[in-house]
């Protein structure tokens, strides 16, 4: 007699399996993330912290003094905030490794202590010039500052241009306008900080990093870097080298 199991045969009195569910084996779409849990929206916030809070001197000016201080040397205190933890951000949505994290931890140490000097510098210098003040503000201070925003750039594309490009036309440009500001703020402190070679150079090196990715989020690189490298040379061919805009009366 043949056994009841063999063959997949269900024994007596059992009851049919009932039909796998629909919802069962549909696909479920996983909805997607909001604005600011992806990594182009934390870039953009840090591209334009980093464009207000790095003409805060100038912006601020009209502000007037405290005491022996002006206001915005107060204000100042607030960049390393307004621009680290928005890049920082950026890295957590984007998944970065820990060697990115290391970079970036490097060049926030670099960016706060070359933003503390150039800022107490720059303010003692205010109220007592001296060639220590200026040694310390406009060579030490802005070499280590800017410096220090080279690697945490670094640390973003390394990061994030490989990632995909914003999507629809508002991204898009609120990115490109984002990059662009970014691309100017540095141009305008390579200039005003003296440190325009040290900025040619290294807006040459991030616009080939993102040619790379250009056709994802690395084109935002290009987009800031590229018209960085035209502005400043534009600028050095025009003066035949790169006096400071303040020295020129323009600021």
């Amino acid at each position: 007699m043949m056994d009841a199991h063999a063959h997949g045969a269900e024994p007596a009195g059992a009851q049919p399996m009932p039909p796998p569910s629909t919802a069962d084996t549909e696909h479920t779409t996983t909805p997607a993330a909001p604005a600011y849990a992806r990594p182009p929206f934390w870039l953009t916030v840090t591209a334009i912290t980093y464009a207000l809070t790095h003409h805060v001197g100038v912006a601020m000016a009209w502000l007037g003094t405290v005491g022996p201080t002006r206001w915005a040397d107060w204000i100042d205190l607030l960049t390393p905030y307004a621009v680290l933890l928005p890049a920082a951000a950026a890295l957590h949505t984007g998944g970065a490794g820990r060697r990115t994290w290391a970079l970036y931890l490097t060049g926030a140490l670099t960016y706060v202590e070359g933003h503390g000097i150039h800022l107490a510098a720059n303010s003692v210098g205010n109220h007592a010039p001296s060639d220590v003040a200026h040694l310390w503000d406009e060579t030490a201070g802005h070499y280590i500052w800017y410096g220090g925003v080279a690697l945490v750039v670094a640390s973003l594309a390394a990061a994030l241009a490989h990632h995909p490009a914003p999507h629809g036309t508002t991204g898009r440009v609120l990115a490109h306008t984002a990059a662009l500001l970014t691309g100017v703020t540095f141009t305008t402190n390579s200039l005003e900080g003296g440190t325009a070679v040290m900025g040619i150079a290294v807006a040459a090196a991030f616009t080939a990093w993102g040619w790379t990715a250009r056709t994802r989020l690395g084109g935002v690189l290009v987009t800031a870097f590229a018209s960085a490298l035209l502005l400043l040379t534009t600028y050095g061919l025009w003066q035949g080298g790169f006096p400071q805009p303040s020295q020129l009366g323009w600021i």
